[in-house]
């Protein structure tokens, strides 16, 4: 090994696993260290996780790179976390309940309740948030409704960045893009919102710190240095939101360049200079702190899609995919007929509708699994699309589509996003866009490039490219209106029922 080289940690704290992946200056991936977490789901509505397990994975993630690299060659470290998740903790850091999560849906009648409150539009403009449970600030309504003596009783409520910042350096931190999904940051001003929190009657002070993207959090302590196998005095910087530093992890800082992750949910963006809202999005700090992403979100993207292949397509295979994927491919838009609604858990934009459901439509004899498969791939992906449309129309420049996640590995899925958007799609090389992402943060703090432009350009790179066939437009457009419009069938179908007379 050369003495040369340098190495940046990325910590990618996500809702099922912690990874910890060492980056060299060209963006290759030097060691990874990976430990799993449980999700708990005491009933259908609560999504939790012990946050003490936060800690325990990542150790174990991190001793295993710092067993493969030597820890003095390790310039600096960041942290990508899953958002929309807190902990309410004591004076020394330790959880009094169990942690929430994005998925947790206990605050769901409450969050009506709140909205009316403020005021909706008055949330939405603050936060850049339209009013839905997942964002933390409604899950603090529900404490002060239900458990007001616990909410009271915490010292600190802090998010995933936050509680693993105070065990590696001693003091708890949140970034712009960690704190803005809790949805009590006033995006505008990049502060926490007294609004908001005086409403709550939650003082500032048992919030984290906040900080720019890249600056600097503090050190590696004694005690974290003993459990990890880190350097005590190794810099820690400020990462973000894992949707944001996945954005960051493929580019998509700057004009022109879309986002999209297909993984268990669908996450898709683009940056702008000026805080957009709208229904059709959730307006985000950037992850390098400048400007803004406006972004898409689908709860069930991947996983609708496994939940399909598992339920009625014989399960999850290399040869079950195979199959779907050839079929697919060989069929015309629209899946002869077949179209679905994908809100296997509800919908995010543009609807904001934690009851609407799945449904197929259309079927008939001549229709197979494939026609369901390919039929739920076009659901999904023109959702993005019209979100797109929308950005478009709002004056963003769209250029290309930067694509992660599992569904990366679908040909039939690229073809379908390039062509039903009219977009370039292009694949990451790196399926780690988080945590590339947290590790770029930490490559501009410790000084590795003058901005997080020159380090994106030096630690990114992409594999191939997917041109559209633009000439297939009129059948994309016809298909999203048909494929729009079932959402509004299905979710009318009690209404109409009333007036449906038998006989």
């Amino acid at each position: 090994m050369s003495r040369e080289e340098r190495y940046v940690i990325g910590i990618d704290s996500s809702t099922q696993s912690v990874k910890a992946i060492v980056w060299a200056k060209d963006g290759t991936a030097a060691a990874e260290g990976r430990a799993p977490l449980d999700i708990l789901q005491p009933d259908a509505m609560r999504a939790e996780q012990n946050a003490e397990d936060w800690w325990r994975s990542a150790v174990t993630a991190i001793r295993q790179v710092t067993g493969a690299i030597d820890p003095a060659l390790i310039d600096g470290i960041a942290i990508s976390n899953q958002r929309e998740t807190m902990a309410l903790v004591d004076a020394d850091g330790k959880p009094l309940a169990p942690a929430t999560l994005w998925l947790d849906r206990r605050a769901a009648e409450i969050t009506k309740v709140m909205a009316a409150e403020i005021g909706d539009h008055e949330m939405h403009r603050i936060s850049g948030k339209p009013v839905d449970c997942i964002p933390c600030v409604y899950r603090l309504r529900w404490y002060r409704e239900y458990m007001p003596e616990l909410l009271d009783s915490a010292a600190g409520i802090v998010d995933v960045h936050g509680f693993l910042t105070r065990r590696l350096t001693g003091a708890s931190a949140a970034t712009w893009t960690s704190a803005d999904p809790f949805g009590i940051l006033d995006i505008h001003e990049k502060q926490w919102s007294r609004t908001i929190l005086d409403h709550l009657k939650i003082p500032t002070t048992k919030l984290p710190k906040l900080l720019r993207p890249g600056e600097r959090v503090g050190a590696i302590t004694e005690t974290a240095a003993a459990e990890t196998g880190l350097k005590a005095g190794t810099p820690v910087f400020a990462g973000g939101g894992d949707g944001q530093c996945a954005g960051l992890g493929v580019g998509a800082i700057k004009p022109g360049v879309v986002y999209l992750n297909l993984g268990t949910a669908v996450v898709g963006g683009v940056w702008s200079p000026t805080a957009e809202i709208s229904k059709a999005w959730r307006t985000l700090v950037s992850p390098t702190g400048d400007g803004y992403i406006l972004e898409s979100v689908q709860r069930a993207g991947a996983f609708f899609v496994n939940w399909f292949v598992d339920n009625f397509a014989g399960g999850r295979s290399e040869a079950t995919f195979r199959r779907l994927e050839e079929a697919g491919l060989k069929m015309p838009v629209g899946s002869e007929g077949v179209t679905v609604c994908s809100h296997l858990m509800g919908c995010l934009d543009p609807y904001w509708d934690i009851e609407s459901t799945a449904t197929f439509t259309g079927l008939g004899p001549q229709h197979t699994q494939a026609h369901l498969y390919r039929a739920g791939l076009e659901a999904i992906t023109l959702e993005f699309a019209r979100a797109l449309k929308l950005m478009r129309a709002a004056g963003l420049s769209l250029e290309q589509i930067l694509v992660i996640g599992g569904g990366a590995d679908s040909r039939l899925w690229l073809k379908i996003v390039a062509d039903s958007t009219g977009l370039p799609v292009v694949r990451s090389l790196s399926n780690e866009a988080s945590a590339l992402g947290a590790g770029i943060s930490a490559a501009v703090g410790s000084g590795w490039f003058p901005s997080f432009d020159t380090a994106v350009g030096a630690m990114t790179r992409v594999a191939e490219r997917i041109e559209p066939d633009l000439s297939a437009a009129p059948q994309w457009e016809a298909l999203s209106r048909k494929q729009a419009a079932v959402y509004f069938a299905n979710r009318h179908l009690e209404e109409v029922a009333k007036h449906y007379q038998v006989g």
